[in-house]
C-alpha cells in the first residue's frame, strides 16, 4: 500500500513525535531531539466534576457519573477543534475497578481548554449489550475516522467478570450505536469470553488528517493488554486475531526484563503510518520483581514506541528500550494508582503540532505537546 504524505511533513513528524523524554534515559545512538516535547503548565487539563449528573437508564436514578476520576483519554479533531472522550468514574467510595464507568466527550479550540458536554455519549444500558457493559461501565476508548466520515470506537466493556473489547459508530461524535463485541465471530467464537482491552487501528495521514488505512486490502489493529497482539477486519466491526501455531493468541510484542515494559505492554493510541514503518506507541508497565527497570519505580506506567513493517504489520522493525514518557508531576503520581501513570491513548495533529493525551494515575487526563 501507498502511504500518502509528503516528505517534508514526514521529517517533522519523525522529529516531533518520537521525542517525549521527559525524564527518561535517552535510547543509545538516538538522533532525536528529547526536549521538543513539553507539559503545559495547565496540566492536569481535565479533572473529575461532582457537579455533572445524569440518568442512569438501568438503575432509573440520577448519578454523579464523573464524580469519581476522569481518565484515560481519545482524541479526534474535527473542524478545528479537539475532541476529547475520557473515561468517566462515578462513586469515589469504591474500590479500583469496582465503580461504573461511562464514556463522556469534551472539546476545546486550543486542545489545551476543554469544555464538557453535560452528559456521557457512551453507557451501560438495557439494550443487547448490558451483560457485557454492566456493571462496570465502558472504559478506556480510542477512536478513527474512516475515509467518509464514520467514526468507529474501541472501547472496553467490563461487567465486573471479563473485560471485552467491543466496537461502536457514530456520524457526529455525539450519537454513538453500539455494534458489539470485536471478536464475538472470530475463530467460532473462541475469543467471545476472553479478557481483551485496547484496540489501536491502524492509521495514515491523508490531506491533513487521520484516517484508517488498509494495508493488503484489510484494516488491521493492535491491541491487548499483557502483550499486543494484531487482528484484521474487512469492515472495522468484526476483527479476527491472529494465532500462533498452536492455535492461541500470537504475541507481537510482549513484556522484557530489566526495562519499562518488564510487566506488560499495552497498545496506547491508533497506530499511525509514516516512512518508518508502523508506528505504535503503546503503554508498558514495570514490573515489581526482580525483572524490573532499576530506573523507574515499581508499577509504573510509562509510554514506550515501536515500529512495525509496512509490508508485514506482524514484524517488529524497532522498539524503544528505553521509555519516551514518565510520570513525572505530582498528580501523575498520586491518585487511584500511586505507583506513577503516564497512559496515552490520544494522538492528534492539530496547529502545526503533535497533542499526546493520556491518563494519570488513573484520576486525571494531561497532554505533552510538541514545540
Amino acid at each position: 500500500m501507498k502511504h500518502i504524505m509528503n516528505k517534508s511533513y514526514n521529517k517533522f513528524f519523525a522529529l516531533a513525535i518520537f521525542s517525549l523524554a521527559f525524564g527518561c534515559n535517552t535510547p543509545p545512538s538516538s538522533e532525536w531531539d528529547f526536549q521538543s516535547f513539553y507539559k503545559p503548565k495547565e496540566n492536569p487539563i481535565v479533572q473529575a466534576d461532582s457537579s455533572f449528573t445524569f440518568t442512569c437508564p438501568i438503575k432509573k436514578e440520577v448519578v454523579q457519573w464523573q464524580k469519581a476520576d476522569v481518565f484515560n483519554p481519545a482524541a479526534l479533531v474535527k473542524d478545528n477543534k479537539v475532541y476529547l472522550f475520557m473515561r468517566c468514574e462515578d462513586n469515589p467510595k469504591a474500590t479500583l475497578g469496582g465503580r461504573t464507568s461511562r464514556i463522556g466527550l469534551a472539546y476545546s479550540d486550543d486542545g489545551i481548554h476543554f469544555t464538557k458536554h453535560p452528559t456521557p455519549v457512551l453507557y451501560p444500558d438495557n439494550g443487547q449489550f448490558m451483560q457485557y457493559d454492566y456493571p462496570g461501565g465502558c472504559e478506556d476508548p480510542r477512536i478513527v475516522e474512516t475515509e467518509d466520515g464514520l467514526y468507529v470506537m474501541t472501547y472496553t466493556s467490563w461487567n465486573h467478570k471479563i473485560a471485552r473489547l467491543s466496537i461502536a459508530v457514530s456520524k457526529d461524535l455525539m450519537t454513538w450505536k453500539k455494534k458489539g463485541l470485536a471478536f464475538a465471530k472470530a475463530h467460532k467464537g473462541k475469543f467471545l469470553d476472553h479478557w481483551s482491552k485496547s484496540g489501536s487501528i491502524v492509521t495514515k495521514m491523508e490531506g491533513g488528517k487521520q484516517i484508517v488505512a488498509k494495508i493488503n486490502g484489510k484494516y488491521w489493529m493492535y491491541w491487548g493488554e499483557h502483550f499486543v497482539n494484531l487482528a484484521w477486519s474487512d469492515n472495522l466491526i468484526d476483527w479476527i486475531p491472529l494465532l500462533n501455531e498452536d492455535n492461541e493468541l500470537k504475541v507481537i510484542l510482549g513484556a522484557r526484563k530489566n526495562k519499562f515494559d518488564s510487566a506488560l505492554a499495552e497498545c496506547g493510541p491508533p497506530a499511525l503510518i509514516n516512512d518508518e514503518g508502523i508506528v505504535l506507541f503503546y503503554n508498558g508497565k514495570n514490573s515489581d520483581d526482580a525483572t524490573r527497570d532499576n530506573n523507574l519505580p515499581k508499577g509504573t506506567y510509562s509510554v514506550g514506541k515501536a515500529v512495525f513493517d509496512i509490508n508485514n504489520p506482524e514484524k517488529v522493525i524497532f522498539r524503544s528500550d528505553t521509555c519516551l514518557l514518565k510520570p513525572t508531576l505530582p498528580h501523575e503520581m498520586t491518585g487511584q494508582y500511586k505507583s506513577g501513570t503516564v497512559f496515552g491513548e490520544g494522538l492528534v495533529h492539530f496547529r502545526s503540532k503533535w497533542f499526546l493525551y493520556y491518563g494519570t494515575a488513573d484520576s486525571y487526563i494531561g497532554v505533552a505537546i510538541s514545540k
